[in-house]
């Protein structure tokens, strides 16, 4: 009687478990809640729990966000997407903010054949030879040449000097792309430094750059180093144009700075809360976030991002019809003219966004959207 009530038991449990699975849709968030790149996770991980309020349901199922800590380091990278994989059984996956986190986390989406969306991860290693691996963000070559572009095109430079952190797969990318689409439009690299994640003194690598007398700095930092990085330069009496990508754009870098960052400029996705001519998505977003925040908490980019990885993904299951990942992988390589909160998005071929690149520069204190640059030099 005893085997026979455990065995009823665990019947009850297993068809309780079926029927939860399949009652609801799982999409895991893998995004750097602790560590280095934080403020950046959260932002994203806001923005998908603001696209989620607003979109709670799928195919008449309730749609659960299942978030993990990636810690900002590769290793908890691919043990967030096994453990949302193997333990949350998740239809889809969105993250993370820093390449290298979502190349290490991909790698597991891939043998797994669970499809990811990657948010602000702009190398283009992310999703090239994947199959399951998509993005909502333009990727470097793009990134680098709109740099490039402006800074030549636009301001009229013809000597830039470049400061790169080695430790960083995003920066090491971004980096070779300007440099390589700076040289082809007709300018010089003058000085080539570089620097560790973590460092806080830079004084022998301006030195030397202060000494090549560039007209322009291109440091694709993340925001806490970068605006170190623009203060000492200040300090040490440097004068250049300073400019980044877009992981500088993070409202902390002006409270860091302070008025050295004044005048900076940055290649950014097609976002900003104060934006002309703001699309009815981008607008939905804004306000939404603006009615749940405090009046100085402004929505940036990695929140739009955020929120654009989950529609993309609740798009591609209305369109398939289905939450089986396979079927999810499919609809979201068919992706055409899906309207964001940044922007229109079509994935090429290689799952990579193809979209605009905005510029936002410090003005006064605050970040101002200065319009949109068509690369060239690619």
């Amino acid at each position: 009687m005893k085997k026979i009530l455990l065995l009823c038991m665990a019947m009850l449990m297993i068809a309780g478990w079926a029927f939860a699975a399949d009652d609801t849709i799982r999409i895991g968030v893998y995004e750097p809640l602790t560590g280095q790149n934080a403020f950046g996770g959260q932002l994203e991980v806001e923005g998908i729990q603001l696209a989620n309020k607003e979109v709670p349901t799928v195919l008449g199922k309730k749609v659960e966000i299942v978030v993990v800590d990636n810690k900002s380091d590769k290793v908890e990278s691919a043990n967030a997407v096994t453990r949302l994989i193997d333990k949350e059984k998740v239809n889809a996956i969105i993250g993370t903010y820093a390449s290298s986190l979502a190349m290490a986390g991909g790698e597991v989406a891939e043998k797994a054949k669970v499809p990811m969306v990657a948010t602000s991860a702009t190398n283009p290693l992310v999703t090239q030879g994947k199959n399951y691996s998509f993005r909502v963000c333009f990727i470097d070559p793009l990134q680098g040449a709109a740099a490039a572009t402006y800074a030549i095109k636009t301001l009229g430079f013809k000597n830039a000097a470049v400061l790169t952190d080695v430790a960083s797969d995003y920066a090491v990318g971004l980096s070779t792309f300007f440099k390589k689409s700076f040289e082809k439009l007709g300018g010089k690299i003058v000085a080539d430094l570089k620097y560790q994640s973590g460092d806080q003194d830079f004084t022998a690598q301006l030195t030397q750059i202060i000494a090549a007398k560039p007209d322009i700095l291109f440091m694709p930092s993340y925001f806490a180093e970068g605006a170190i990085i623009i203060k000492q330069a200040r300090e040490m009496g440097g004068t250049f144009k300073i400019m980044g990508g877009d992981a500088m754009n993070n409202p902390q870098m002006v409270k860091i700075g302070g008025q050295s960052v004044e005048g900076f400029v940055q290649t950014s996705f097609p976002y900003d809360p104060n934006m002309p001519n703001m699309n009815s998505v981008a607008k939905k977003f804004t306000d939404g976030w603006r009615a749940t925040h405090k009046a100085d908490d402004e929505p940036n980019m990695n929140a739009a991002l955020g929120y654009d990885a989950y529609m993309l993904i609740i798009d591609a299951i209305k369109r398939a019809n289905s939450a089986d990942p396979a079927a999810i992988s499919k609809a979201l390589a068919e992706t055409k003219g899906f309207m964001g909160a940044t922007g229109v998005t079509t994935l090429d071929e290689n799952h990579n966004a193809q979209k605009p690149v905005g510029l936002i520069e410090i003005k006064g204190q605050k970040e101002v959207y200065i319009g949109e640059v068509v690369p060239e030099g690619m």
